[in-house]
C-alpha cells in the first residue's frame, strides 16, 4: 500500500483523508521586449536550433535546473489551507492602525 506524507508538516496522510497535490513550474523568463536589435533581421528558427545544440553539449545537469524545474508536493488539508493563503511564505506586512480623527 502507498503511504503519503505531507511535505510541509511531515505528518502521515491517512488513506481515507483528502490529500492535495501542488505542482510548481519554475523557468527562466525571457522578455523579448528588452531586445534592442532589429527584429526583422532575426532568424528565430536558427536561434532556437543554436540553443538546442548548446543544451545538448552541456554535460552539467545543474544548468538545466537553473533554466527549468517542475516540483510536486503532497499536502494535508491544514497545510493546503496555509499554502493557499500564503503560497510564497512571505512575512505578513505590518498594518498600521490610525485613529478616526
Amino acid at each position: 500500500m502507498i503511504h503519503f506524507t505531507c511535505d510541509m508538516c511531515r505528518r502521515n496522510i491517512d488513506s481515507d483523508e483528502l490529500r492535495y497535490v501542488v505542482k510548481m513550474e519554475v523557468y527562466a523568463a525571457y522578455d523579448p521586449a528588452t531586445q534592442e536589435e532589429d527584429e526583422s533581421d532575426r532568424d528565430h528558427l536558427e536561434e532556437l536550433q543554436e540553443i538546442l545544440e548548446r543544451m545538448e553539449d552541456v554535460e552539467n545537469d545543474e544548468i538545466g535546473e537553473e533554466v527549468y524545474q517542475i516540483r510536486r508536493y503532497d499536502l494535508c488539508s491544514e497545510c493546503r489551507k496555509k499554502f493557499c493563503e500564503n503560497p510564497l511564505s512571505m512575512e505578513p506586512s505590518k498594518h498600521f492602525d490610525f485613529s478616526q480623527n
